[in-house]
């Protein structure tokens, strides 16, 4: 058997599925991927039995005979990303070995019996949902920092998926911060709520391309397929229940602020250099027509800060944590950001003044 295919066709789709690859298994056959080639179709799958990545690359020979292998991902990838560009590679089997050539290098890759390469079973019933690439790639842009990283309270470690009202809409807290971020569908949509984990948003969001050309959703009871031109990704969801985000969401503020992103965002990371290490607390004072942010650490040193708003209103004096204001003026694309708050102990609600389909909470802090 000899298959030939370009380095410039398998490397990106390669790449793409040995992310999913974990360098730790449990399971000799989960560090290596899944080669199959049938016609004019080479397949790569990997798994690491959470989530799975199915790539497939055209082939400008089509294979003489069906084909199906396993190869070690991580040192396929390393080959083809050290090859030369425009590079021919081609496969050949030999007995328990696989001997790759290309141009006068020659490489023996060990393998693994294909027929015990895991795959993952999803549920018959499932929700079908076609959206343009670039909406939900938006609307997942604007909230994955808010996710949790390994939190006790594990439905938080991922990102809410909801289906309401003909609206898809992405949600994210830590218990700090809360991001939510909605697309309009033009079909009708059932209600459903899943909750997608951590590495299955990052590795969905990587192989999502800024077009219009659809992805299809398929949701199940304990499954999320996402499935592109050339992609079809899997993942098990977290049997959770996520927590009622719009209780969060503040609904009284009357201090509106507007400001001019950027500038906000350069006086935050500025003052952010002379905060707590530790609490990353700086304090906001807003006045007439100013807004004034001050930061100092142990070592009392001090930052001050002064940049003007559009502002009219009583002073509100309220404290948070730096980080958190940063990351949501980094998910915010418009030029001006507007700020809604009731008073010190009350959470800010934060978006773009332009765009109302994204928005984001972040809890005060005292200082």
């Amino acid at each position: 058997m000899n298959l030939n295919v370009s380095r410039e066709a398998l490397l990106k789709p390669l790449q793409f599925v040995a992310g999913v690859v974990e360098k730790r298994n449990t399971l000799a056959i989960l560090a290596n991927v899944l080669l199959e080639a049938e016609g004019d179709t080479l397949t790569l799958t990997g798994t690491d039995l959470e989530v799975e990545l199915v790539a497939r690359v055209p082939l400008e020979t089509p294979a003489p005979q069906a084909w199906r292998v396993t190869l070690p991902a991580r040192k396929l990838l390393d080959l083809c990303k050290s090859l030369p560009a425009e590079s021919q590679l081609q496969f050949s089997s030999e007995g328990e070995r696989v001997l790759l050539t290309s141009g006068r290098s020659r490489y023996s890759l060990s393998t693994l019996p294909a027929t015990e390469f895991p795959n993952i079973q999803t549920d018959e019933q499932a929700s079908e949902l076609f959206i343009p690439q670039s909406a939900l790639l938006r609307i997942i842009d604007a909230t994955t920092f808010a996710m949790a990283v390994q939190d006790v309270r594990y439905y938080l470690n991922g990102m809410l998926l909801e289906l309401k009202d003909r609206q898809l809409r992405t949600v994210a807290t830590d218990g700090h911060r809360l991001a939510m971020a909605a697309v309009n569908s033009e079909d009708p949509v059932p209600g459903v709520q899943v909750i997608v984990p951590r590495k299955g948003v990052l590795e969905m969001q990587r192989i999502l391309e800024d077009t219009d050309s659809p992805v299809r959703l398929t949701l199940t009871t304990n499954h999320l397929r996402a499935t592109v031109e050339q992609y079809t990704f899997t993942t098990k969801l977290v049997d959770g229940k996520f927590p009622d985000y719009e209780r969060v969401i503040p609904r009284g503020g009357d201090k509106e602020i507007v400001a001019d992103k950027d500038s906000l965002r350069l006086v935050l990371t500025r003052a952010a250099i002379l905060s707590n290490e530790k609490y990353r607390g700086v304090r906001l004072t807003v006045t007439s027509g100013n807004l004034q942010v001050l930061a100092n650490n142990p070592e009392q040193e001090e930052a001050e800060e002064n940049l003007p708003v559009d502002y009219e209103g009583e002073t509100l004096e309220v404290g948070f944590n730096v980080n958190y204001l940063i990351d949501v003026l980094n998910a915010i694309k418009g030029e001006q950001v507007l700020i809604k708050a009731a008073d010190a102990n009350s959470s800010a609600l934060v978006r773009d003044f332009d765009d109302e389909t994204a928005l984001y909470v972040v809890m005060p802090m005292r200082l």
